[in-house]
């Protein structure tokens, strides 16, 4: 028997999986129909008896959404490992490692307001689905319409994901050393899939501990749960208020991870970068090639020249550090918001709980604050300020703004002179004082995306600010 199904609005993958508003076109209808595409996917290009794994986060009716995926590729005959509870996203690539899976689906909107949710596709490798996966997927959406019994039902069986997760983390990590050092760390899992996850490991092996937004909370208590400020405010007053060592902030399905000193200053992904990438060679002796998004900081490139690592810069999506991982030696690959990945200790994927638990461990070795290890860093390779703002312009505006910029008869912008240009993704113009500033315009959405870098925060602002102004005038 054949039924066909309609699909109401266009169901197209981002860089990280697909994403849309609940109940405008994140429905159940089109949740079991990108099911079915990746099920037909699997039975064409894997072998499915495999089976694949679903996961999914606190997200308002996340669980029933997972488990409407579950049903729809265990009807095509795939057996479903699904998610006993919410689980951070990390967690289910390691059991996609561990169960050597075809695969699997998570449920999940990442950093995106509350009414927003999303699938993302985990390959078999455990990490972000190649841009051929994504696109092989995307093209069975067609063919998934129609809704065919031609294999016998396989089972779903719910399992538990994070403990054999977090034993993982306590056999490739120095508890001991965090716990004998007595640090105090504010654990904020930002009412995400870390909840009661990274604050009971601390726990367990007796590191000082203490968490906030770790309840059930599906409007994420009016932000968004993205580890950067302002979202953050709430975990600096905590740091404050109980003089802890550190805070670290995981967001919405745990993969991305922010901290703040106990000055109150707040670490961001650029500066956590740095610190990982010095630790994981001076302390723990490791060695292999960095990759690194286009907008990232320059810091990272003076450390891998200092240590004589080779350098991969890569377009903007974690995807393109996941290609590098899996081709390459990898040592550690980032990108501007907060996704770290070590594939030696977490796989090809970000992870944002080992690198919480990593910065603790960086400080306990040191015996320095977050803010003096990057000041450490700074004092040998120089000062480094980011800033980043997202523009939402009128039809034309940012095709007339990346026009302008790309020219070649502008030789000076911001009143700099431009000393180079690099296209990887956007355009990025290099300034002689070694500031630079990139302009990307999203692929979706009318909004132009403006990143600068530079010694001063003062001059990070002004650049920020007259591109704004150079924009919004076209």
């Amino acid at each position: 028997m054949e039924s066909a199904i309609s699909t109401p609005h266009a169901i197209q993958f981002g860089t990280d999986g697909w994403r849309g508003v609940i109940a405008h076109d994140f429905t159940f209808e089109n949740v079991r129909l990108v099911a079915r595409a990746v099920a037909r996917y699997i039975i064409a290009k894997d072998d499915a008896s495999r089976g694949i794994i679903v996961g999914y986060d606190c997200r308002f009716l996340s669980d029933r959404f997972a488990l409407a995926a579950a049903e729809q590729i265990a009807a095509a005959g795939i057996p479903v490992t699904l998610a006993a509870a919410y689980t951070p996203t990390p967690a289910l690539s390691f059991a996609v490692r561990q169960q050597k899976t075809a695969g699997a689906v998570m449920i999940t909107a990442s950093h995106n307001p509350w009414q927003w949710n999303g699938l993302k596709v985990k390959a078999s490798y455990g990490g972000s689905a190649a841009a051929e996966i994504v696109k092989s997927i995307e093209a069975e959406i067609p063919n998934a319409l129609s809704v065919t019994a031609e294999h016998a039902t396989a089972a779903v069986s719910k399992q538990d994901l994070i403990e054999p997760y977090l034993s993982h983390l306590a056999e490739i990590a120095n508890l001991k050393n965090i716990a004998r050092s007595r640090l105090l760390f504010i654990i904020d899992p930002m009412y995400g899939a870390a909840r009661n996850c990274l604050a009971p490991f601390f726990k367990k092996h007796k590191i000082r501990c203490h968490e906030i937004h770790g309840e059930a909370n599906p409007l994420f208590g009016g932000f968004n749960p993205e580890p950067i400020e302002p979202h953050i405010s709430e975990l600096r007053q905590a740091v404050e208020d109980l003089k802890a060592d550190a805070g670290f902030a995981t967001d919405g399905d745990a993969d991305r991870v922010g901290a703040v000193d106990r000055s109150g200053s707040f670490i961001d992904s650029h500066q956590i970068f740095s610190i990982l990438l010095r630790y994981l060679v001076d302390v723990r002796g490791m060695r292999g090639g960095i990759a690194k998004t286009f907008s990232t900081t320059k810091l990272v490139d003076k450390l891998a020249a200092h240590y004589s690592l080779p350098l991969y810069e890569t377009p903007i999506g974690f995807k393109y550090i996941c290609d590098h991982m899996l081709s390459k030696d990898i040592l550690i690959g980032g990108e501007e918001i907060g996704g770290i990945g070590i594939p030696a200790l977490g796989g090809p994927e970000r992870d944002g709980v080992l690198n919480s638990v990593l910065l603790a461990e960086a400080m306990a070795h040191c015996g320095k604050s977050l803010a003096e290890i990057i000041a450490q860093i700074e004092e040998e390779f120089g000062p480094h300020r980011y800033g980043r703002i997202d523009l939402e312009l009128r039809p034309g505006q940012k095709e007339r703004a990346m026009g302008a910029v790309a020219s070649h008869s502008l030789d000076k912008f911001a009143a700099r002179p431009i000393v180079r240009r690099e296209n990887l993704d956007g355009v990025k113009m290099y300034f002689q004082d070694g500031a630079w500033l990139l302009l990307r315009p999203s692929g979706t959405e009318p909004l132009l995306r403006i990143y600068a870098e530079a010694e001063k925060s003062t001059t990070v602002q002004e650049l920020l600010s007259q591109t704004e102004n150079f924009v919004r005038a076209l």
